[in-house]
């Protein structure tokens, strides 16, 4: 079973509450999407293999760690997952980054596929997808599957906010993918929104309705 990790870091909770705000406009939205994107990005890393490598200093020849293993790429669920992705190549600036897009279904609330553009070595990667709202689950676990059948063995989700109906599908369709995630809330709404959530991601990134 995969596990889900919140990510409870005092920035992380606090930026979290700003973006929730309905307050806060769609400028300073993307700004703090980016910076929580980060932040969590450092937590989704932190168990990349490491291998030795000797440099040379100013004072002298030492060994010292570098990641190895597989190189990253990252794939947002268009559209709302495209404010994330700044956020992790800051932190991991040579990552590829391909594009899944979907969109809810407003009656069925299931997922349909528009668009897709993967890195060609993209099944040798270690896959970020991303996506801020895991309501129904149904989006990321169809840009899961959709990537498992390119190939790709080894993928994370990384959300803002995720509902426990989506995590229980994601655990149900992907055991082996690791869900981490800024704050687990109540539930959805009949309408498959996250309660009390932070409204539409989508809209609110990019100033939309």
């Amino acid at each position: 079973m995969s596990t889900v990790q919140v990510v409870s870091h005092p920035l992380v909770q606090h930026k979290l509450t700003m973006i929730r705000d309905q307050e806060t406009g769609p400028k300073d939205f993307r700004d703090l999407v980016e910076e929580v994107s980060v932040l969590m990005a450092y937590e989704v890393t932190r168990d990349l293999p490491l291998e030795d490598c000797e440099v040379e200093t100013p004072m002298g020849k030492m060994t010292g760690r570098v990641i190895a293993g597989k190189k990253i790429g990252v794939v947002p669920i268009l559209r709302a997952g495209l404010g994330m992705v700044n956020g992790v190549l800051r932190l991991i600036p040579t990552a590829k980054v391909g594009h899944i897009g979907l969109y809810r279904d407003p009656k069925t609330l299931l997922p349909v596929e528009y668009y897709c553009k993967l890195p060609t070595d993209v099944e040798e990667r270690q896959i970020i997808v991303l996506d801020p709202m895991l309501a129904t689950g149904g989006s990321a676990a169809a840009a899961i599957a959709y990537l498992k059948k390119r190939g790709v063995s080894s993928i994370k989700l990384m959300c803002l906010l995720a509902a426990p109906e989506g995590i229980a599908l994601m655990q149900r369709e992907h055991p082996d993918v690791d869900i981490f995630t800024a704050a687990i809330d109540e539930k959805l709404n009949s309408h498959g929104y996250i309660i009390p959530g932070l409204g539409d991601a989508g809209d609110r990134l990019f100033g939309t309705k």
